[in-house]
């Protein structure tokens, strides 16, 4: 088994923040019932975390910007690692994610051991 990286982007910030509060609420028994089902399938490997849509980046000069990324509309709205067989099966885990049907990205990643 390998471990990916599942990270839920949404845009947090903008007037019209895609997925929107109501969508967002009626979204949360459903994304909490797919977390269980990762959980209970013992492909869970670290707890969901949600994140500020705040943030400061670090460029190579040492300057700080607010952040994470100004330019962009999208803010990471959870992240968490699972345990799967290839890419192949993350990525099916990760389309369960209900939050996509309401504009949301899903990212998948595969963690490289340590050398």
């Amino acid at each position: 088994m390998q471990e990916f990286l599942i990270a839920i982007h949404r845009d947090l910030t903008s007037k019209n923040p895609m997925p929107s509060p109501e969508q967002m609420k009626a979204a949360l028994k459903p994304y909490q019932d797919w977390i269980a089902s990762i959980a209970a399938a013992d492909k869970l490997v670290a707890p969901v975390k949600r994140w500020d849509v705040d943030g400061r980046v670090v460029t190579g000069a040492g300057a700080v910007h607010e952040g994470p990324y100004a330019e962009k509309k999208q803010s990471i709205g959870g992240l968490f690692l699972i345990k799967a067989k290839d890419y192949e099966e993350a990525v099916e885990i990760a389309k369960g994610c209900p939050i996509i049907q309401y504009g949301a990205v899903v990212e998948v990643r595969m963690a490289i051991p340590a050398a």
